[in-house]
């Protein structure tokens, strides 16, 4: 389990074809370091297993399946990734629960500077991210999300257009500031609104509340 918490930025060094799966290379500073053969590690969001494991650098498979429903199919050598470890049991949770499993792939509309109280370009941004349906109906306004692995409270919903705010440590500390419009990302929805909407449905199939009402309960 992870907690969205980005613990350092990566490079993505080689994509390599390896049958009918992909062996991505990553280079970076720290997390190599805590790794050990086998070990799960979230890469932009996706948790992989860690392979070939050296001091500066580890590969991880990936099969078609998660190249396809992911932000990899972006990736080219030299992207940064957001790497982030599993959370240990006696550690603080940060963030969310984040599983590394992604629910869907959003799309970066922009980057737009805030305002400040005097209509000047504050040092604050607010990110738009347009999502799909599958993921739009577990969002919900102060609720959080994974994007691309960064635990995110959302700021504003409009239909499939989802708004956050980023302060400057988010873009220095992660891999946003690297992205452009158009730009797929990998999206996560919140585990416990899934987990609340199938105790809901019952034995019907068909759930009488919707994720806001039950947020709105307390939920």
């Amino acid at each position: 389990m992870f907690t969205g918490i980005i613990e350092e930025v990566g490079k993505l060094a080689k994509i390599e074809q390896r049958g009918e799966n992909r062996r991505i290379t990553v280079e970076a500073a720290n997390t190599p370091k805590e790794l050990r053969t086998g070990n799960s590690v979230a890469v932009s969001g996706v948790c992989l297993t860690a392979l070939d494991i050296k001091p500066k650098s580890f590969c991880a498979d990936l099969a078609p399946e998660t190249w396809v429903r992911t932000s990899f199919s972006r990736m080219h050598e030299g992207a940064l990734v957001n790497l982030e470890l599993p959370m240990k049991a006696d550690g603080r949770f940060g963030g969310h629960i984040v599983q590394g499993h992604v629910d869907g792939v959003g799309k970066l509309i922009e980057f737009e500077r805030i305002l400040d109280s005097d209509g000047r370009d504050s040092e604050n941004w607010w990110l738009h991210i347009e999502i799909p349906a599958e993921i739009e109906k577990y969002t919900v306004y102060k609720g959080s999300i994974s994007i691309e692995g960064i635990s995110l409270t959302v700021a504003k919903l409009e239909r499939n257009r989802c708004t956050i705010a980023i302060i400057p440590h988010t873009v220095e500390a992660t891999n946003l500031g690297s992205l452009k419009p158009g730009d797929p990302v990998n999206l996560e929805a919140d585990l416990i609104a899934k987990y609340v909407e199938k105790m809901m449905k019952g034995e019907s199939g068909q759930s009488s509340f919707t994720v806001e009402e039950l947020v709105k309960q307390g939920f």
